[in-house]
């Protein structure tokens, strides 16, 4: 087979736009050798812009004299000539050639058409970027001249070797799959597929860790875990052995420089387990904390013979901690221990839902079948089935919904799919492991479940525990919203439509089938329109409602709280009686599965898969009835907090609804300290003025059981800060709202020249950012800095980020988010603005109803909520910017509260000693580009 690979230059993103073709580069493969190449500027008879000039070096005067496309068309068109087509983003190449060839009378391009990029996903689903820059690093090959033509074209020649020699290493199961999937794929594989799959009808795989099961060929080992061994030696001499001068941890690393902190933490812990007792451990950034307490971790595991749990607040992190943190710790301890890690249910893949999906699910939406083809080669490469390990297209992760372990029920034992479950997999691994790593979710839905999720535990350690308190109130909580309701229903659909209830229905014995479809086709429609109207009505109510009973979330959201007056207003009372009404359709759906479900055998294994189905979707009804009788009533057992949030700009079904306990404290108190010996929290961020008394009442732990310890960082502030508070800004609690973010502005842009971008600004308001956004783009001179804002830049928090590094010269405009958990190191980031000081909305829907509460009880909201929450998140925000003994930075804030008000020295006193500059914006400025500079 012939292959030429192409890439284009061109003056802009679309040729149905006057896009033109101004270079041209190709690569010719022949039996897995490069025959021939051919490059050339091309004359797009219009001016070149100056972006792509930027990007590409080649500017108007290099294609002045430079052949028209006309004059090489010929030429183009014999080097395709029977050849496949190869591009990275095939569409673009192949729509511009297209173009040019029809509009100088040559006939559009009939060549089979290969896209990398859609290869490299399906082929590479674990590589974390598929940019072709990105991908040249990953595999090392040489790229010369990054966006010019050839060289471009010749890494994608590159990269398509890869490629195929990766597809020639696929087992016969997963190459049959894929061709089952290939017609729709923007790849024209068929030819290729059958080849390959001729060749080794056969053969045996000679990878031996891959199993072979009903058509799916997949990697699932169940490593044996090294035997139970203890640590003879006491405590003491274990952290010797590793923090000492000569010890296991300087061995490991030249530059290591003992950190007193670290072992103290180490002993803390030790300490609390010892006594059992619960502990709060404040350790400043770069103590080192992650190991400080995965080496009492495993002392106290591996020598008791108890199984610990430590949990983190993201799953990134828990992947972190076993990637990086837990290779090092076997590096500098000799003994062997266990590790496993945890997710929830839905981050598992489920072989026979996916297997399911694979031959009966439908295949006219091109997001589930290239999700489909990307996990059929990764069931073959991953060891854990956990979704975390690769990238998905939008859609995928809607199809991933339905594969996941999440739909499966306790699974039986004696199902031959048991064994082949990495969910029960990683179930198994935890039961075995000495130290079991979490995140918050699963240990707060383990906590409120009778089903146990983790494995038995008395002592656990919770990492990041500033975010516990609103984990556990979340988990606790219940959140309805117009596009899941409606998801579901249209997922189950009618009787007449080729959807979850018709399979089952078609599958059953039942003679009153007719009958039965007549009700569930009613029922199923009266609450698709009552779903709709429904939202609708709450909508038109929160809009209708007074702008000081209203707050905004950091999407933009208009938030409003549920008060009990609410309840006897007209509007709410009809959404009761509807949210009445949507119970009862879904309690006559329920009741045509209980039917349904009659029909069938337990022990008809054909019949498996549809009671499986009926189980999943009577799961969903029945939670919809009980969270709409939760959320509509107005009395419940616990006392609640409920709030609705609707997006304005968005469709008018926009619509969230929410609810979590107005105090957490006591229901932890009961299910979860009471429940265990000793509770580790540990943070970067638990103080106010010293004290834990904040974050203890937060959480309900009794002071007779709690030990506490404030570690210091290790790094010089001093030295590496200098924070900036100007004396000249206007005041905003006069309504100098435009005048204010105009202030900041200036201070943005001037910070900026010194510090050329690498700047972080932080927001309380949506509001305010967005103003800064659209005024920094007016004040720039010819764009000289990339902005990026969180809310108006498409892309999650991590996208931002990224892009925010990938740029030279950038400014991160951020809201609530970004004040915690962004680790931007080095020199990427080097100024930090504070718009605000982060005070939380009074009329947010969840510290207006805690505020609500502490006034009936007699205490002051402001110094008991608001300060020592808003001391905690301007804590996390001065924590952005330094984040090594290495980096350097700025910190402006612009509120001048900090100084001017009786509480500012709250905030102050929170962060470690620094230089504090109260002036003139002219002389921070001034006197702060002398210091960086330095």
């Amino acid at each position: 087979m012939r292959y030429v690979v192409i890439d284009l230059e061109t003056t802009g993103n679309s040729p149905s736009k006057s896009g033109k073709i101004i270079e041209i580069g190709m690569v010719a493969i022949e039996n897995d050798e490069i025959k021939e190449t051919k490059t050339t500027l091309l004359n797009p008879n219009q001016p070149i812009p100056p972006f792509i000039s930027h990007l590409t070096g080649i500017h108007d005067g290099e294609v002045k004299d430079a052949p028209l496309f006309s004059d090489e068309a010929e030429e183009i068109t014999r080097i395709l000539k029977d050849s496949y087509i190869v591009a990275h983003n095939a569409a673009f190449d192949v729509g511009f050639l297209n173009m040019e060839l029809t509009s100088n009378g040559y006939p559009e391009l009939k060549n089979q058409v290969l896209d990398t990029v859609e290869l490299s996903r399906i082929l590479f689903p674990s590589i974390s970027s598929y940019k072709l820059s990105h991908l040249a690093a990953h595999f090392e090959l040489h790229h010369d001249d990054p966006h010019r033509a050839l060289s471009d074209a010749y890494v994608t020649a590159k990269l398509f070797m890869k490629l195929k020699e990766k597809l020639d290493h696929l087992p016969y199961e997963t190459l049959f799959k894929l061709k089952n999937l290939e017609e729709k794929l923007q790849s024209d594989l068929a030819a290729i597929l059958d080849n390959r799959l001729e060749e080794i009808a056969f053969r045996e795989h000679p990878d031996k860790q891959i199993k072979h099961y009903q058509g799916l060929a997949f990697r699932m080992s169940e490593k044996e875990m090294k035997s139970d061994a203890q640590i003879d030696i006491s405590f003491g001499e274990y952290l010797d052995a590793v923090y000492k001068e000569q010890g296991s941890l300087s061995r490991a690393f030249s530059s290591y420089e003992p950190r007193k902190g670290q072992r103290q933490m180490s002993e803390t812990i030790y300490d609390a387990f010892s006594a059992k007792k619960h502990a709060f451990i404040e350790a400043g950034t770069g103590t080192g904390k992650s190991l400080a307490y995965l080496l009492p971790a495993v002392y106290q595991a591996v020598n008791q013979r108890e199984r610990l749990v430590i949990s983190t607040y993201t799953t990134q992190l828990q992947s972190q901690l076993l990637e990086e943190e837990i290779p090092l710790l076997r590096k500098i301890i000799t003994s062997p221990f266990k590790v496993a890690l945890m997710k929830g249910k839905n981050h598992y893949l489920n072989l026979e839902k996916f297997l399911y999906e694979l031959d009966y699910g439908p295949k006219d939406n091109y997001d589930f079948v290239l999700t489909k083809a990307i996990l059929l080669v990764w069931i073959t490469e991953t060891e854990t089935g956990d979704i975390d390990e690769i990238q998905l297209p939008a859609g995928g992760y809607i199809f991933f919904q339905k594969v996941s372990a999440d739909v499966e029920k306790t699974m039986n034992p004696k199902s031959p799919w048991f064994h082949h479950s990495y969910y029960q997999l990683a179930r198994r691994r935890a039961q075995k492991a000495d130290v079991v790593i979490t995140n918050h979710a699963l240990l707060c839905t383990d906590m409120f479940n009778d089903y146990a999720f983790l494995p038995s535990y008395q002592k656990a350690i919770i990492d990041e525990a500033h975010h516990f308190e609103e984990t556990a109130s979340h988990h606790y909580g219940l959140k309805l919203d117009y596009i899941q309701m409606q998801f579901t229903c249209n997922y189950l659909g009618t009787a007449d439509e080729d959807k979850q209830f018709s399979s089952v229905l078609k599958a059953s014995d039942i003679g009153q089938r007719e009958a039965l479809a007549h009700k569930w086709n009613t029922a199923i429609r009266e609450a698709k329109y009552d779903i709709d109207e429904l939202f609708h009505l709450i909508e038109r109510f929160v809009r209708s409602q007074q702008k000081n009973d209203k707050a905004t979330s950091d999407l933009g959201r208009v938030q409003y709280r549920i008060k009990p007056e609410t309840y006897q207003q007209d509007s709410w009372q009809l959404a009761q009686d509807m949210a009445a009404r949507l119970r009862m359709h879904f309690q006559r759906l329920l009741e045509v599965l209980s039917q349904l479900m009659d029909t069938y055998s337990v022990d008809n294994g054909d019949e498996k898969q549809f009671l499986e189905d009926i189980g999943q979707m009577q799961d969903a009804l029945v939670k919809y009835i009980e969270d709409l009788k939760v959320m509509f009533q107005e009395q419940n057992e616990v006392a609640l907090i409920k709030w609705a949030e609707v997006d304005l700009k968005g469709k008018h079904h926009s619509v969230f609804l929410y609810s979590e306990p107005a105090d957490i404290a006591p229901i932890l108190a009961e299910e979860f300290f009471s429940q265990k010996e000793s509770i580790i929290f540990t943070s970067a961020t638990l103080t106010m003025g010293s004290s834990f008394t904040f974050i203890k009442e937060r959480l309900g732990v009794a002071e007779q059981d709690l030990l506490t310890e404030q570690i210091a960082s290790p790094f010089q502030y001093d030295k590496q800060v200098q924070l900036l508070i100007p004396t000249d800004f206007p005041d905003i609690k006069y309504g100098n709202i435009d005048d204010f973010v105009y202030a900041v502005c200036e201070a943005i842009l001037s910070l900026a020249e010194i510090t050329s971008g690498r700047m972080l600004v932080l927001f309380t308001s949506y509001d305010m950012l967005k103003k800064a956004n659209d005024l920094l783009k007016e004040m720039m001179t010819e764009q000289q800095y990339v902005i990026i804002a969180q809310g108006v830049t498409s892309g999650s928090r991590s996208r931002l980020k990224k892009n925010f590094q990938s740029y030279d010269q950038a400014i991160l405009l951020g809201t609530s988010s970004f004040w915690e958990g962004v680790d931007i190191p080095g020199e990427d980031l080097s100024a930090l603005v504070m718009a605000r000081l982060p005070f939380q909305p009074p009329n947010h829907p969840v510290f207006e109803a805690k505020s609500h509460q502490m006034k009936e009880e007699g205490k002051n909201p402001f110094m008991n909520l608001s300060l020592p929450q808003a001391v905690i998140k301007f804590k996390q925000g001065f924590g952005r910017l330094i984040r090594s003994s290495e980096d350097r930075g700025i910190v402006f804030i612009c509120d001048g509260r900090i100084k001017t008000a009786k509480y500012g020295k709250y905030f102050l006193e929170s962060i470690p000693s620094v230089p504090v500059h109260y002036e003139a914006t002219r002389h921070l400025i001034s006197n702060a580009e002398e210091w960086f500079h330095q």
